[in-house]
């Protein structure tokens, strides 16, 4: 029986869930567009309709995943917390996101193939992100919690130090190590930012204290 006509989008949603789950338990280079056609119940050739390559869904499947998390931050800026707070949540939620599905998508990322894919993922990072760890900058300001020159500056530092942080889970750094370098971490944010000693605190998902 014919499947009946569907919204586009929806549609499109159906074929990254199956993306998704196949990347994470076959692996990108393993999996094949017919793979995704049949998880999904349709011909190769409707799948070619919406997405011109397996690299296409990927980078698709990628922006979902920084849509979901930019809406993530957007609530972080509504919460009762204050600017220290704020930044150590955003930091958090942005590495959490980096270890989905235990590392796998920080291997699909740090793939040799797929590291043009990374570079674009990180400059949108780098674009959706700023505006809003710079509006917490300069709350931090405004409460006497920041004392910076240059805010836009220390965002890009800010970006530096997730990336490094996001490299050390990608090479499953032991423990200790990991703890070392979060604490190292809060210890230079709180340096750029001028704000007092110990009130960054990055925590991960799992992460002893």
């Amino acid at each position: 029986m014919a499947r009946p006509v569907q919204d586009p989008q929806i549609r499109i949603n159906e074929i990254l869930n199956a993306a998704d789950q196949l990347f994470f338990s076959k692996g990108y280079q393993a999996t094949t567009i017919s793979d995704i056609a049949k998880k999904v119940g349709v011909a190769q050739g409707m799948l070619y309709y919406y997405f011109k390559s397996k690299e296409e869904v990927l980078e698709m499947l990628l922006n979902r995943h920084v849509a979901s998390l930019v809406a993530e931050i957007q609530n972080i800026q509504h919460l009762a917390s204050t600017p220290p707070e704020k930044i150590a949540l955003i930091v958090s939620t942005i590495l959490d996101r980096a270890s989905y599905k235990e590392g796998q998508l920080l291997n699909l990322l740090y793939d040799i193939q797929n590291l043009y894919l990374k570079e674009t993922l990180f400059r949108q990072l780098e674009t959706t992100f700023s505006p809003w760890l710079l509006r917490t900058l300069e709350e931090g300001i405004a409460t006497g919690d920041f004392s910076l020159p240059h805010p836009p500056t220390a965002v890009d530092y800010i970006l530096v130090i997730v990336d490094f942080l996001s490299e050390a889970l990608y090479q499953k750094t032991s423990a200790d190590i990991l703890s070392y370098r979060l604490h190292t971490a809060e210890a230079l944010i709180e340096k750029v930012l001028g704000a007092k000693e110990h009130t960054i605190h990055i925590r991960l998902t799992g992460q002893a204290e």
